[in-house]
């Protein structure tokens, strides 16, 4: 068995509840796969809505009443049955309380965040769909900082630089390259790809054919 990592980008955004879900599911098939150990898993940054303007403070259902043309009532229906999918994976979405916010400093945290980016995309998932806090304040992207066991005051200089800026803009440029409509994405190796909140045995698949993936530059067999 070969021991090279298996690289796993996946681009999302904290204001997708898919991507919540799809997240929960992949994680799920992670900690059954055997060769878990070798997976290197990237966040990368996607933006369902990045023209939101910082700070507004407006719920999610007006939001997509005023953004899309739709019905408060069409709205409602499609949360409901969203709702109920995040519950088959165990999770709690409380689309009322939901704060549509613009998630580009989100995503800054992510890459701040080093080996607790996994912690911390959880939290920020968490502090949107089901605590309903707005993930665009910067009290509130400190407090998820401090949970995950990042200095709070080196987050808040550093998010009052440029850093990680560079980081978001070259992951959104990336998925423009690859193409990428619609988020969760997953990508293993830049070889294999699966859109969607899949079922676990999906993401177990992908999982296994990216473990038996010949290394870069061999032949395959």
């Amino acid at each position: 068995m070969s021991n090279e990592t298996i690289d796993v980008e996946i681009w999302s955004d904290i204001a997708c509840p898919w991507c919540y879900i799809g997240k929960t599911r992949f994680s799920a098939a992670l900690e059954q796969f055997p060769d878990k150990d070798r997976v290197r898993v990237t966040w990368r940054a996607y933006q369902l809505a990045p023209d939101t303007p910082v700070g507004a403070g407006r719920r999610e259902l007006d939001a997509l009443v005023a953004g899309k043309g739709m019905q408060p009532e069409q709205v409602r229906q499609m949360f409901e049955q969203v709702a109920g999918n995040a519950a088959s994976a165990g999770l709690q979405l409380n689309f009322d309380t939901a704060i549509a916010a613009n998630t580009f400093d989100a995503h800054r945290l992510i890459h701040l965040a080093g080996d607790r980016r996994d912690a911390v995309v959880d939290a920020l998932f968490r502090a949107h769909f089901t605590e309903g806090k707005a993930v665009d304040d910067r009290e509130v992207l400190l407090d998820i900082a401090e949970s995950a066991g990042l200095d709070r005051d080196a987050v808040n200089a550093q998010l009052d630089s440029e850093a990680a800026v560079a980081d978001v803009r070259a992951d959104l440029q990336a998925a423009r390259d690859l193409q990428v409509t619609g988020v969760p994405f997953f990508v293993v190796d830049r070889r294999l790809a699966v859109s969607g909140a899949q079922p676990e045995d999906v993401f177990r698949q992908l999982l296994e054919q990216g473990a038996q993936l010949p290394e870069q530059g061999s032949p395959a067999e």
